[in-house]
């Protein structure tokens, strides 16, 4: 197996749970935002090798066709919806340009399948009120340009599936969260929330915190991973709870989780962000026989745990 961004947050789950099936796995991350301490229990296993390349240079391509993986799971991304907005060709570099040479690594490498990390959240645009939870046959129109890079990709897949036979499975992603979620990095909120809340920091919240988000914990997102490595096809399939949760609901669960009664304090929202995410799951339980089981207090708590592990070692 062979897993790009295999040193973030995901990916290093992700690849925990190839090592503990058994698999020899290749990772191949530029370590930009993920981090070698997440592969440090991976490591020790024997059956890791790390590459330290960009998705955007042409050694990725090389790189992929001599490992020669069965499968491909492409998490390396540029995963900020703001650095999209505001940089947006360096977006589309990564996430298009990057990820059509991950495809063609795999072609020339003869893979089975490439499994990527497509963006539930901002795939879809702002889908009408009747459309949420949102399906996968809801019209692709996404508002940002990281939404738009992703859109790209799957648009990319699906042509090579069709002139190369190169099968895929796109998992549309709800709001990750759990432990190894870097709150300076990829900006999710559960983590900046956990580490000022344990901080004793100020917390703010963007907009009226009536927006909301589909809160899937990593593990159950990393179980389907797996899932896609062998099952369906061609398809692009939601992977959250189906369940909406405001960020101030959110805030109130995580302040409880972390012992604190500070009030969160309120910004301007940002441009980009949606203001509803909910993704219908039914395709993943049919196909992949897929659901998402952690509650998010319990993914709360794990989260908050491992930050407050994280700054007793600071």
């Amino acid at each position: 197996m062979l897993v790009t961004g295999g040193a973030g947050f995901i990916g290093s789950t992700l690849v925990d749970r190839l090592l503990a099936e058994g698999h020899e796995v290749d990772v191949i991350d530029d370590l930009s935002t993920g981090r070698l301490a997440n592969l440090a229990e991976a490591r020790t296993t024997g059956r890791l090798r790390f590459h330290q390349v960009d998705i955007r240079s042409d050694d990725t391509v090389t790189l992929i066709e001599r490992r020669a993986p069965s499968v491909v799971f492409h998490l390396a991304a540029q995963a900020d919806v703001r650095v999209s907005v505001e940089r947006p060709g360096f977006d589309a570099a990564i996430n298009v340009l990057g990820s059509i040479n991950v495809l063609e690594g795999a072609r020339r490498a003869g893979a089975a399948r490439v499994v990527a990390a497509a963006s539930g959240g901002t795939l879809y645009g702002e889908p009408p009120d009747e459309d949420i939870p949102t399906r996968e046959s809801v019209p692709h129109r996404p508002l940002s340009p990281y939404g738009v890079s992703k859109k790209s990709m799957i648009d990319y897949m699906v042509a090579y599936r069709e002139l190369h036979s190169l099968e895929f499975a796109a998992l549309a992603l709800g709001n990750v969260y759990g432990p190894r979620q870097d709150p300076h990095g990829e900006a999710g909120v559960v983590s900046i929330f956990a580490e000022r809340l344990l901080r004793d920091e100020p917390v703010t919240i963007f907009g009226s915190g009536e927006q909301t988000r589909d809160f899937v914990f990593v593990d159950d997102v990393v179980d389907a991973f797996v899932r896609a490595a062998s099952r369906s096809g061609g398809l692009v399939i939601n992977i959250g709870t189906g369940r909406e949760l405001s960020v101030n609901e959110l805030y109130r669960v995580m302040a409880a989780a972390a012992g604190s009664s500070t009030a969160a304090t309120f910004a301007d929202a940002r441009p980009g962000e949606l203001s509803r995410s909910c993704l219908d799951v039914e395709r993943a339980a049919m196909q992949l026989e897929w659901r998402s089981w952690t509650s998010i207090d319990d993914g709360v708590r794990a989260t908050i745990d491992f930050v407050r592990t994280q700054l007793a070692q600071a």
